[in-house]
């Protein structure tokens, strides 16, 4: 069982991926980290360095990889299913879950967590929630095409355990 889990920054898809991981006896790939390791560096210096272009084309290099293991979690960035193919390629290769999170919460969980974030490191409180609902407008609909969709407010990773394992 191949589980990708998608939704915006902030939305919880490292820490559900973490506690389903556990519940689901699975390991966990976080695409950031293999597109980090690979580059020897952060995704702000990526980004500073080469370009958001340049990213995204390793970050699909980095999804693509999490083929070779068919027993996984996959917790993507929050771009990921916007890009190229990857929404389509995520559900034919396994599990979609999105993560659904509203603007204020999403608000209230990153404006403590800019730092070290590439698109909204540097942004004042009006300009984050701007940013957040512009990205929302834009990603929802590729978000939308999961298999699953959960409120990230209220997930109970228990249940969405067992949502995904009867599918």
């Amino acid at each position: 069982m191949r589980i990708f889990l998608i939704g915006y920054m902030g939305s919880g898809k490292s820490k559900v991926a973490e506690a389903l991981g556990k519940i689901l006896e699975l390991p966990v790939i976080h695409t950031d980290k293999l597109v980090e390791e690979k580059e020897g560096k952060s995704i702000s210096e990526i980004f500073e360095s080469s370009g958001q272009e340049y990213f995204r084309d390793l970050e699909k290099e980095a999804l693509h990889s999490t083929i070779i293991q068919s027993d996984v979690i996959v917790s993507t960035g929050g771009g990921l299913p916007c890009y190229f193919d990857n929404m389509e390629w995520m559900n034919q290769n396994g599990i979609t879950v999105y993560l659904e999170a509203n603007p204020g919460l999403l608000f209230h969980r990153l404006s403590n967590a800019r730092a070290g974030r590439p698109l909204s490191g540097n942004l004042n409180d009006v300009d984050l929630r701007e940013q957040i609902s512009g990205h929302l407008a834009v990603r929802s609909p590729y978000y939308k095409k999961a298999q699953i969709k959960i409120n990230a407010a209220s997930v109970n990773v228990k249940e969405l355990a067992e949502m995904i394992t009867n599918n």
